[in-house]
């Protein structure tokens, strides 16, 4: 069951090459554009500019998830997140929405989204019911503990078989709800409950790690695990920052989910390149 596809709504997204998966934050505290999109023209603006430079999906967020974040209000995550959709759908790419909360994922889902990217792996109560009977794509990742609270004191006897072990539980469960597992993706949660050395470990071991016949979506895009190798804070880790990409891409990851499109795609042209030649 290896699929060449992501079956997302509106979109049967090949997955022969990598995706890029563009982030819109409209939030105050994101660890990294906190409050530089934070209101509709200029998340609209920046969403425009994301596919411009070659975004194949947009994700938007109306809830930072960062260490330490504080949770937002459902009726402050609609309203930023809401309007975004409708605005957007009508742009030619898919559009997956970043939340946990399942009042949000069927408002989205009525507002046009094409898939709900999940930190908590439609574990909330509600969550499963308000996506099962769609069709849009699912983003199920692993996170140990929960946002306020993960980065404390993250403890693994395997991080590799750990992480493996809950994303199958995931895939089965959803499987025997009625979800078909083209619609599925999985994200190994890096930063999520893990140390640097757990990152690591797990970027290394990304296909061990895996589910068999489920694709990796990555998302590193300037965390700390890339200022702490390169000393450099978080405005200055677009180089770690591809690098750490391009070493998923190498294991298997077929959509990776960054800050800074342009340079990943043009990452990526090199990449296919290399994989797959150019026509003289």
């Amino acid at each position: 069951m290896n699929h060449s596809e992501w079956s997302c709504g509106r979109f049967q997204l090949g997955l022969e090459r990598p995706l890029v998966m563009g982030i819109v934050n409209v939030t105050p505290d994101s660890f990294y554009d906190g409050n530089q999109h934070a209101d509709l023209p200029r998340a609209l603006d920046h969403a425009h500019q994301l596919i411009a430079e070659g975004a194949d999906i947009l994700d938007i967020g109306g809830e930072s998830t960062r260490p330490g974040a504080e949770p937002v209000s459902l009726e402050q995550e609609m309203e930023r997140v809401i309007p975004l959709v409708e605005a957007l759908r009508s742009t030619g790419v898919a559009l997956s929405v970043d939340t946990f909360k399942p009042e949000i994922m069927r408002a989205s889902l009525a507002a046009g989204a094409d898939i709900i990217n999940d930190i908590y792996a439609l574990r909330m109560p509600g969550a499963l019911e308000a996506v099962r009977d769609s069709d849009c794509g699912l983003c199920i990742m692993h996170m140990q503990g929960e946002p306020r609270t993960m980065q404390k004191e993250p403890h693994y006897d395997n991080v590799l078989t750990q992480v493996r072990d809950f994303l199958q539980e995931r895939c089965d469960h959803l499987q025997q709800h009625g979800v078909d597992s083209r619609r599925i993706m999985l994200d190994p949660g890096f930063g999520f409950g893990k140390t640097v050395a757990h990152n690591y470990q797990l970027l290394r071991g990304l296909e061990q790690a895996g589910v068999p016949g489920y694709p990796w979506l990555i998302g590193l895009s300037r965390k700390s695990m890339i200022g702490h190798v390169t000393g450099k804070p978080v405005d200055q880790r677009l180089i770690g920052s591809l690098s750490a990409a391009l070493a998923c891409v190498a294991r298997g990851a077929k959509v990776v989910r960054v800050h800074d499109v342009a340079a990943m795609r043009e990452a990526l042209d090199v990449w296919n390149a290399v994989e797959h030649g150019v026509s003289e």
